[in-house]
């Protein structure tokens, strides 16, 4: 029951950060689940199942999902930030996050250099969820 659990709590935040990494754990989990079914006291029989069918579907998927972004017309969301303006909503320190205005869109940002509320900054770089900033007039 604990690794259907898993199972679901991991596809429900795949659905949330869409990496399709954790909805490969989340089908090794569901494979754990089944296995323990069958063997409800072969604990490790049960990680190890789930453990190779999340290596297996990672280390298969990664050919298709290169083939996918490769293909025309492939229009890769993640990279459109990087490049675009926005505005500093809560101070950058060094080491810590702060939190970026872009469009209607509020991003937790990190950066090299101290940024102040209101300043201007381009992103950069971006993370699964997290962004790269600089100030706006340090590019040129």
């Amino acid at each position: 029951m604990i690794w259907l659990i898993a199972a679901g709590i991991l596809f429900v935040i795949e659905m949330m950060v869409t990496t399709f990494y954790l909805l490969w754990l989340s089908i090794g989990a569901l494979a754990a689940g089944l296995v323990s079914l069958l063997f409800p006291e072969a604990f490790l029989l049960q990680v190890a199942v789930g453990c190779a069918a999340a290596l297996l579907l990672t280390l298969f998927s990664k050919p298709l999902v290169a083939r996918f972004r490769s293909s025309r017309g492939f229009k890769d969301t993640g990279t459109e930030i990087v490049g675009r303006q926005g505005i500093v909503v809560e101070p950058i320190e060094m080491g810590r996050y702060g939190q970026v205005k872009i469009g209607g869109d509020t991003w937790s940002a990190t950066s090299v250099q101290a940024l102040k509320k209101d300043e201007v900054v381009r992103v950069i770089r971006r993370g699964n969820t997290i962004i790269e900033v600089e100030r706006w007039g340090d590019m040129y």
